[in-house]
C-alpha cells in the first residue's frame, strides 16, 4: 500500500494540471484509478499467498474441562481443528460432562455440605376408638448435618476415554429431640451424636461414544465402582433398649457414633448426552446403581452384645437428572437442573424389611462456574430438596485445576 502511494504522488506531479482541460483530467484520474485498483489486486494477492490477508480473524478454540476454559489461538493461515469434545456447562450434577483431554490430568477439591430434618411419630398401644389410644406415642425430630471435603484425580487416556479416582472425608452429626408422651413427663430429651472419618472411595471411566456438533448430541457412557473404605454402618455401637445399663445408655436405639459409608460394594452404569443448541446447552444424565448383598451381617449394642442380621441387600437405585446451561460470557456460566433418584426397597434374609419402602428423592439446582485462569474455574451449586426424603438445602463448591 505505501508503494500505491508512492505511485499516485508521482503521477499527479507530472501531470500538467493548468494546461489541461477537465475532460481531460478526468480521463486521467480514470486511468489512474484503474491502475491502483490492478496494483491494490496484486498486492492481496501477493498478501494472500504469504499468509497474511486471508488468514481468519484468530479464533478462540474452547478446550473446557470440568468447567474450566483453556483458549489458544489458532494459527495464523491455517483453520482452527474442529473441537470434537461436547461443550462445557457449569457443573450441577456429581456426573461430570466434558471429558478430560489426552494426556491431561485434573485435581479437583471440593466441599460439599447437606442439611436435613425430619420428623417421625410412633404409636405403640392399641386404641378403644378412633380417638382414644392406650400406649405410647412417641415423637422424634431429626436434624442431620453432612459435611463432605472430597479430593477428585482424572486422567484423559485419549480425548475420547477418561479414568477418575476420587477420596471422600465426610464428618456426620445428628442431633435427636424427642419427647414421650403419656410417661408423666413434657421434657425433651436431646441425644446428639456423630462420626467422622474417610468415606467410600470410588473409580470411574468415561467414554465418549461419538461425535456431536451443533443441533447433533454428545452422548458419554460411564462405568463407577464405590468401595467400602468408609466406616461400615454395622460397625458403629448401637444403642441398647430401655433395658439396657451402663453409663452411656439413653434407651433411644440410635447409633452412638454415625457410619460413614455404606457398607455395600455398589456399580453404577451411565449414559451422559449433551445436546449443543446456541446460545444454551441442555444436557442430562440416566443411571442404574447396583449394590450388591452382604450375607452374616451382625452389629453390636452399647451393652457389647453381637445381634445377627443375615443377609442384608439394600434396594438399588435408578436416577435421571436433566438441565440446560447457559454461557454469560467467555469466563461466566449459569445452569439450572433437576436430578432425581428412586431407591428400592431393602431385603433382610430374603423378605422386605418391615417399614421399607420405594424412597423417591428429587432436587433442584442451580449452579455458576467462572473461569479465573486457563487452569483453574471455581464452581457453585445450591441444590433444594422437593422431596420429603430428600436433604433440605445442600451446597458445594469445587475448584478444578488443570495440568
Amino acid at each position: 500500500m505505501r508503494q500505491l502511494s508512492v505511485l499516485i504522488a508521482g503521477a499527479l506531479a507530472c501531470a500538467p494540471v493548468a494546461a489541461q482541460t477537465s475532460e481531460e483530467l478526468a480521463a486521467q484520474l480514470k486511468s489512474l484509478r484503474e491502475e491502483l485498483a490492478q496494483q491494490r489486486a496484486r498486492v492481496e494477492q501477493l498478501e494472500r499467498q504469504a499468509g497474511i490477508l486471508a488468514a481468519p480473524a484468530p479464533a478462540r478454540v474452547l478446550a473446557d474441562v470440568r468447567g474450566a476454559g483453556v483458549a489458544e489461538d489458532a494459527a495464523v493461515g491455517r483453520a482452527p481443528p474442529a473441537d470434537r469434545r461436547p461443550p462445557a456447562v457449569a457443573p450441577i450434577f456429581e456426573q461430570p460432562g466434558v471429558l478430560t483431554p489426552r494426556d491431561k490430568y485434573v485435581i479437583e477439591p471440593a466441599v460439599q455440605f447437606g442439611y436435613s430434618s425430619s420428623n417421625r411419630i410412633a404409636l405403640v398401644g392399641y386404641t378403644i376408638i378412633p380417638a382414644l389410644l392406650i400406649g405410647l406415642v412417641d415423637v422424634r425430630e431429626v436434624k442431620r448435618n453432612t459435611t463432605t471435603a472430597s479430593m477428585t484425580l482424572r486422567r484423559g487416556l485419549t480425548n475420547r476415554l477418561e479414568l477418575e479416582l476420587k477420596v471422600p472425608y465426610v464428618y456426620r452429626s445428628d442431633a435427636t429431640v424427642s419427647r414421650e408422651l403419656f410417661t408423666g413427663t413434657a421434657v425433651e430429651n436431646v441425644f446428639q451424636t456423630s462420626g467422622k472419618a474417610i468415606g467410600d472411595v470410588e473409580l470411574a471411566a468415561r467414554y465418549q461414544l461419538n461425535n456431536g456438533g451443533v443441533d447433533l448430541p454428545y452422548f458419554i457412557g460411564g462405568l463407577r465402582f464405590k468401595t467400602r473404605t468408609g466406616r461400615d454402618p454395622f460397625e458403629v455401637v448401637t444403642d441398647c433398649t430401655t433395658r439396657c445399663v451402663g453409663t452411656n445408655a439413653t434407651g433411644t436405639g440410635l447409633p452412638i457414633d454415625l457410619p460413614t459409608g455404606s457398607g455395600f460394594y455398589s456399580l453404577q452404569p451411565s449414559l451422559t448426552w449433551l445436546m449443543p443448541s446456541d446460545p444454551a446447552i441442555f444436557f442430562g444424565n440416566f443411571s442404574y446403581l447396583h449394590n450388591f448383598k452382604r450375607g452374616n451381617v451382625s452389629r453390636t449394642v452399647l451393652s457389647g452384645e453381637q445381634e445377627a442380621l443375615g443377609e442384608i441387600k439394600p434396594g438399588d437405585v435408578f436416577g435421571f437428572n436433566f438441565g440446560m446451561g447457559l454461557a454469560l460470557n467467555d469466563k461466566a456460566s449459569l445452569s439450572l437442573g433437576y436430578d432425581h433418584s428412586s431407591i428400592g426397597r431393602t431385603y433382610q434374609r430374603g423378605q422386605p424389611v418391615p417399614g421399607s419402602v420405594r424412597t423417591q428423592l428429587g432436587t433442584l439446582l442451580l449452579g455458576f462456574s467462572y473461569r479465573i485462569n486457563d487452569k483453574r474455574t471455581i464452581s457453585v451449586s445450591v441444590g433444594a430438596g422437593l422431596t420429603r426424603d430428600t436433604p433440605d438445602v445442600s451446597l458445594m463448591a469445587r475448584m478444578p485445576l488443570t495440568f
